[in-house]
């Protein structure tokens, strides 16, 4: 655990880098790109709009291309910024010691289904029949793991339809490591990351990005998927039904503000220097169990003094209260601001970003 001088010199440079008028860094202008999760894209549609009015010399595309494309952009240096809702492997980071994981909010993901005459109320569900629908072991709605769960429901004698992402995906990243710690057979044979070795399930789904996601549950009667919380409106529009998940203390739960604000003030001090940690599973009475960082990828050295200090500015704006973490930001796609202690390591870790040769070097 950090000590606390450690706390107070993080928190320290991060008021000075804050101290600075945002976007006066780039004022020389330069061309920033942006790819990768498709749950940070509907938030990135928002800051880069408005972020041409801080700092208008600065030009960025954004593009929903999934995590796993977006840490391979910025490994590849084809891309600035790499949105990921996973962090970097072990392996990719020592491979790449010039990337830095970035944390620039907190998310949550939410377990939805399509049951016909279900989908207005909110099954419990719990990691391990997950697991069990996931590797094609629990096939029936009414099988009796769900029934326990849900007792005075009456649940249809239908087959389960689960429904994946086929893209490398911080979405899968994220689900499987819940299913991960909630049942050992699926930690031994399966294991988590942006891509695994998924089980094969007769009349299984995919979807590439959360939007197909949503829209195959969608036209899937009986079916089951994994969406990120910033696809809630379309959630709602096509009315399916989001589940209430089991924690650790045993309590079944829906991704709320406080509860996602409660998982993640029980692990934000045991974040690392790196700042790459799950936050999945998280304990607490309130907390839900499936919430997450949300990453950009970048490399400390850059091409020029230019799109470093362009990228510096944008990235402190991002996370400032008064900037990208504002609520109006936020709370349209689920998102909670940063603590301020992660808050000011992310700006630690800003801080790094500097010219030095191509980002890829």
């Amino acid at each position: 655990m950090r000590s606390s001088a450690a706390r107070v010199a993080l928190l320290s440079a991060g008021a000075i880098l804050l101290a600075l008028p945002v976007g006066a860094v780039a004022a020389g202008g330069a061309q920033l790109h942006e790819t990768g999760s498709t749950l940070l894209y509907p938030l990135f549609q928002q800051w880069v709009a408005d972020y041409a009015h801080v700092a208008p010399k600065v030009s960025i595309s954004t593009g929903a291309t999934g995590s796993g494309a977006g840490i391979a952009a910025a490994m590849a240096g084809t891309a600035q910024i790499g949105s990921s809702d996973a962090y970097m492997s072990d392996q990719q980071a020592e491979q790449n010691p010039q990337l830095v994981n970035i944390p620039l909010a907190i998310s949550a993901q939410t377990v939805n289904y399509n049951v016909p005459g279900l989908n207005g109320g909110a099954l419990k569900l719990d990691g391990a029949t997950l697991a069990g629908i996931y590797f094609g072991r629990i096939t029936e709605w009414d099988a009796p793991a769900i029934a326990a769960m849900n007792p005075g429901v009456t649940l249809p004698h239908q087959r389960i339809v689960p429904i994946r992402r086929a893209d490398a995906s911080g979405d899968s990243f994220i689900f499987t490591q819940f299913l991960d710690f909630a049942n050992q057979e699926w930690e031994d044979q399966v294991g988590y990351g942006t891509s695994v070795q998924w089980p094969s399930v007769a009349g299984e789904r995919t979807a590439a990005g959360n939007a197909q996601m949503v829209q195959t549950l969608a036209t899937t009667p009986y079916s089951i998927a994994y969406v990120g919380i910033s696809f809630r409106d379309s959630i709602a529009r096509a009315g399916l039904g989001t589940a209430r998940l089991e924690n650790q203390s045993g309590r079944f739960l829906l991704p709320t503000p406080e509860t996602v604000s409660a998982a993640a003030s029980m692990l934000d001090s045991r974040t690392p220097p790196d700042e790459r940690l799950s936050l999945v599973f998280a304990p607490g009475a309130q907390s839900y169990p499936l919430i997450n960082y949300e990453y950009v990828v970048v490399s400390r050295r850059q091409a020029d003094s230019a799109t470093a200090a362009a990228l510096r500015g944008f990235l402190l704006w991002t996370i400032s209260l008064d900037g990208g973490n504002a609520g109006k930001y936020l709370n349209t796609v689920g998102f909670i601001p940063l603590p301020d202690f992660i808050r000011g390591m992310s700006e630690h870790q800003i801080s790094l970003i500097g010219p030095g040769g191509a980002a890829s070097d």
